[in-house]
Parts: structure tokens; C-alpha cells; sequence
């Protein structure tokens, strides 16, 4: 079983992975992985969310770079899965289970987004409606009333609006060490979380 990483040493491998392949065109998009991701993080920041929510529109597509080889893909379009790889890795790190959840649920966010309002669907780029139809399409009736039954249903849409909207062109990249420091800030506190359960 390998050992867990410390929190500094996954806030180090995040970032250096933002670092490395953030400089990957984002599918089809005018700005780069790491635009994106930083772009989505600053909306939910200047929406007032607390660090939490803000780690969670960081890092809510850190699927398409962790990926291991063989992960299936979107050809041109990225890991097919990357809402649940992402999830799966941010776990391993040490990250709570909100942001995980949040991560996990952005795609389908979309999918519910497209069956309730169909301005949305207009708005969409080209390349997330390729990535729409293999990712199920539009929810149907019932897979979006389940998915509005979640307790987490309006911060994953709203992760999904800033999705769409964190793709400016030409936006300076923001202070990342300020970033950085909120990712090791939440995996030493989920830490000491974790110990206080063992002990108690």
C-alpha cells in the first residue's frame, strides 16, 4: 500500500503538475489548462466563498493532468472520466470530501444545466457540447430531479457557471504562491482532522 503524502509534499505535486501541464491547451478552448483553472478559482473567490470552494473550482478538472497512462479519453477532448479521476486523486491527497464531491459532480452539473435551460446549451463552446454527448447528453426528467436532490446541487451548478465563464483570453495568471498556501492550509487542517477522529 503506498504511503500517504504529506501535505506538503501534495500541495508540491499539485502544483507542479498546474505548473508542468497547465501549459496544455484546454480542449478546444482559446486559454490553457492553467488559465482555466486559476480563471474559476478567482470567480468563486470574488463571489465571496470561503478556501474550500475556492480549492474545488481550482482543481475541479486536475482529472485531465493527474491522469495515469491508459486513463480512457475524449479524443482531442481530454480523459473521458476526469470528474471522477480527479476525485479519486484529490482523495488519496488528503482533501475533503466537499471538494471531492464538488469535483465529482461539475459534469454532471452541465448535463442537468442543458435539460433545464436551454439558453445555457446555446452558450455552450463547441467543444463542450462534443464533450456533452459523450458524457450522457441532457439529463432526463428523472436523473434531474435526483440530481437537484443532492446537498451539494447548487454549489456544483454553480461550479459549473464558473466553469463556462473561466475561459477569458489573455487574463494575467494570479499570485499562485497565495493559491498554494490555501492547498497546504486545508490539507494540514483535514490532517489534524483526521487525527482527532483516530484519537478520539
Amino acid at each position: 500500500m503506498p504511503i500517504k503524502k504529506s501535505p506538503t509534499e501534495a500541495t508540491d505535486e499539485i502544483f507542479a503538475l498546474l505548473q508542468r501541464r497547465g501549459q496544455e491547451d484546454y480542449f478546444g478552448e482559446p486559454v490553457s489548462q492553467i488559465e482555466h483553472a486559476f480563471q474559476c478559482a478567482e470567480l468563486a473567490e470574488e463571489e465571496g466563498y470561503g478556501e474550500e470552494v475556492i480549492l474545488a473550482a481550482l482543481l475541479h478538472d486536475i482529472g485531465h493532468i493527474c491522469a495515469l497512462p491508459g486513463e480512457e479519453e475524449m479524443p482531442g477532448l481530454g480523459i473521458l472520466r476526469h470528474e471522477q479521476v480527479g476525485a479519486y486523486y484529490l482523495r488519496k491527497c488528503g482533501f475533503s470530501e466537499k471538494i471531492c464531491r464538488l469535483v465529482e459532480g461539475h459534469v454532471q452539473a452541465k448535463r442537468y444545466l442543458t435539460f433545464k435551460n436551454s439558453h445555457y446549451y446555446e452558450n455552450l463552446s463547441e467543444a463542450s457540447r462534443q464533450t456533452l454527448k459523450i458524457q450522457g447528453g441532457r439529463m432526463d426528467a428523472e436523473e434531474a430531479e435526483a440530481f437537484e436532490n443532492n446537498f451539494l446541487f447548487e454549489m456544483m451548478v454553480k461550479m459549473r457557471l464558473w466553469n463556462e465563464a473561466g475561459k477569458a483570453v489573455g487574463k494575467p495568471l494570479p499570485d499562485m504562491e497565495r493559491y498554494r498556501g490555501m492547498c497546504l492550509r486545508h490539507l494540514q487542517s483535514e490532517e489534524e482532522r483526521g487525527h482527532h477522529k483516530i484519537a478520539a
